[in-house]
């Protein structure tokens, strides 16, 4: 079984976001980027699978500038096997991206495709569930736990509002991984190396036959406003006096 692996290249989860002075967009000169980490999340579960001899093939695969190889060549040192770049030269959209997705997807025929829930810089969470239905595959979202049962199907367990929910799902499958799904393992200096001679293939969109303009315009970005400091009671009368009558003003 093959699996296709979607990894996005991101603002490290670790650096604060500025946003630009003329509020046109989020400052990225300068700043440290990296792999999604749900994408991480998604690219180890391919490779255990993989090592499990449930998989034979895991292929990474990135939409967007030149500088994705990077991103790529974390996951081929995390295990993937090979990776391919879409290169675009635009802002690429959820709807986009699920298309490109689609199009590697019919070229390289996977069995599943396994992508995070959500890219922590838009928090869109829709590439995964446009994925499926264009490809008219079953899916599984927000998975915390996921086993294969032989080539016929997977048996998912999602994390949903009212605590777990247990699906079986036929392949070809799109499964979106969820935070508690694994932990990522580090890479290792001499899997570094190996990963700079496996192969990465690029194509363009063009290439694909996507049409990948903006659907959405981005009129204004901002800052959440700064939260204000707190303040001290002197006891519990006062506390449920506050929250009585301040409280509710807000």
């Amino acid at each position: 079984m093959k699996i296709l692996v979607p990894v996005k290249r991101v603002v490290d989860y670790n650096v604060k976001v500025r946003v630009k002075s003329d509020n046109s967009g989020v400052e990225l000169s300068g700043v440290k980027m990296s792999i999604n980490p749900f994408d991480e999340i998604a690219v180890e579960e391919a490779v255990r699978l993989r090592e499990a001899g449930k998989a034979t093939e895991v292929i990474a695969v990135s939409c967007g500038g030149a500088a994705s190889q990077e991103t790529l060549r974390t996951a081929l040192a995390m295990g993937a096997d090979r990776a391919i770049l879409v290169e675009a030269d635009v802002e690429l959209q959820p709807l986009a991206v699920a298309k490109l997705l689609r199009a590697v997807a019919e070229r390289e025929q996977p069995r599943m495709v396994i992508c995070g829930k959500q890219a922590i810089d838009d928090d869109a969470n829709q590439t995964g569930q446009m994925l499926a239905a264009l490809l008219g595959w079953s899916q599984a979202t927000f998975a915390s736990r996921l086993l294969v049962d032989g080539d016929a199907g997977i048996q998912v367990t999602r994390e949903v509002d009212g605590g777990l929910e247990m699906v079986a799902v036929k392949l070809p499958a799109v499964v979106s991984a969820d935070l508690r799904l694994n932990e990522p393992r580090y890479a290792s200096l001499p899997n570094i190396m190996k990963a700079k001679k496996k192969p990465l293939d690029i194509v363009t969109a063009a290439e694909l036959g996507v049409d990948v303009t903006p659907r959405l315009r981005h009129t204004h970005y901002a800052e959440p406003p700064a939260r204000k400091g707190g303040i001290k009671v002197a006891d519990v009368s006062e506390l449920v006096r506050k929250l009585c009558d301040e409280a509710k003003a807000i």
